[in-house]
């Protein structure tokens, strides 16, 4: 079984849509390394060949588009070489983020189908799309500081370009939106049930495709929001909207034991609120210091220089931090009991915080020192 299927759908004006489908349905679509080795070179034969005019991402079944990366091979490697930068960790981080900017970068319009879960590496997969679908089903998350990492995939521009610090709260809590949050948080550009998936493919066959990258993409936009029209009735409550003005007066603070504080004596009814307050509490304090450090970092950072920063922070996560403890306790034991090296956030010493953003290689030698250059 191949773990990505690739095939192409005729279009107008002779043209094709070129379609990507993660294919792992009992992993809930996990990406894994030979999925991204699959997808690198295929992508890029789609970007240089005018005969394609629009790319489609999408995953296998009806539950998830991509619910994470697939961590469980990195934790045996990890297991085997503990406290080092281990060659498949670096690997794998170093060929996701690749396949990440590829996206980010592609020149053509590239048409993510997320329903379902979209979590951690989907995410990374979803946020480089020029056209981001959701439907009812869609759920959306960053829950990295379960497993000790942190809201990496790009996940450094991304929350950083979220509305009143929302990102902020979104990766210490790792809580998971809806559809119409997605949109408001621009995770997310058109809303389309699930049933209406084969009808809508058969609108973008029916567009007349022509060879300007820009022109194609302005007519795909035209055509989803007409095809969108009459379709919203579908769309979820909002739950971040309909509390925005509170949960940005959570994260207002210049500090983060004051932030992490506010969100957990934050008195609520509300389930969804209360299922992230639980999770920060139960998260890596570490992670915490992370995802605050990565926020400030990334204000001036480019999407390159996002993504090169990204790779520093998950080797050493991997090497010296509490991300393999973490797999262990939510995937490999399933005890739900992580030992996390610090008991709270206040208890992370600045020099351990500081140690993570230190790269293990010089400026030359970065895997992704070339990023900007080959991917455009």
């Amino acid at each position: 079984m191949d773990v990505v299927n690739f095939s192409t759908l005729e279009a107008g004006n002779d043209k094709q849509i070129g379609i990507a489908q993660l294919n792992s349905e009992k992993s809930l679509n996990a990406l894994s390394l030979p999925m991204v080795e699959l997808l690198i070179p295929q992508l890029k034969a789609w970007r240089d060949d005018p005969a394609i005019a629009c790319v489609w991402l999408e995953g296998a079944g009806e539950k998830a588009f991509c619910a994470g990366g697939d961590i469980v091979a990195m934790y045996k490697a990890m297991q085997d070489k503990p406290g080092t930068v281990v060659e498949e960790v670096e690997n794998f981080f170093t060929s996701e983020y690749e396949l990440d900017y590829l996206i980010q970068t592609f020149p053509k319009p590239f048409v993510i189908w997320g329903h379902g879960i979209v979590m951690g590496g989907g995410m990374g997969l979803m946020n480089g799309g020029s056209h981001r679908i959701v439907t009812e089903a869609s759920r959306l998350a960053m829950p990295e500081i379960n497993i000790g990492l942190y809201p990496d995939v790009g996940g450094t521009f991304f929350l950083n370009r979220m509305p009143e610090r929302l990102g902020l709260f979104l990766g210490l809590t790792g809580a998971s939106i809806n559809a119409s949050d997605a949109l408001y948080l621009n995770l997310a550009d058109h809303f389309v049930p699930f049933e209406q998936k084969t009808n809508l493919l058969e609108r973008l066959q029916a567009i007349q495709w022509g060879d300007t990258a820009t022109l194609n993409k302005q007519k795909l936009t035209d055509a989803m929001k007409t095809f969108e029209n009459g379709h919203t009735a579908a769309m979820p409550a909002p739950v971040i909207k309909a509390q925005r003005e509170q949960l940005s007066e959570l994260v207002s603070a210049d500090d983060l034991s004051t932030v992490v504080n506010n969100i957990l004596s934050y008195q609520s009814d509300d389930k969804w609120m209360q299922r992230a307050q639980k999770s920060l509490q139960n998260g890596c304090p570490l992670t915490a210091h992370i995802v605050w450090q990565q926020l400030q970092h990334g204000v001036d950072l480019t999407l390159a220089e996002c993504f090169q920063l990204e790779l520093t922070l998950s080797v050493n996560c991997a090497s010296k931090g509490d991300f393999g403890e973490g797999i262990r306790a939510l995937l490999i034991d399933k005890d739900g009991k992580p030992a996390w090296t610090h008991k709270s956030v206040s208890e992370v010493p600045d020099e351990t915080v500081d140690s993570m953003f230190i790269a293990p290689w010089s400026q030359d030698e970065h895997p992704l020192k070339n990023l900007a250059e080959e991917q455009r």
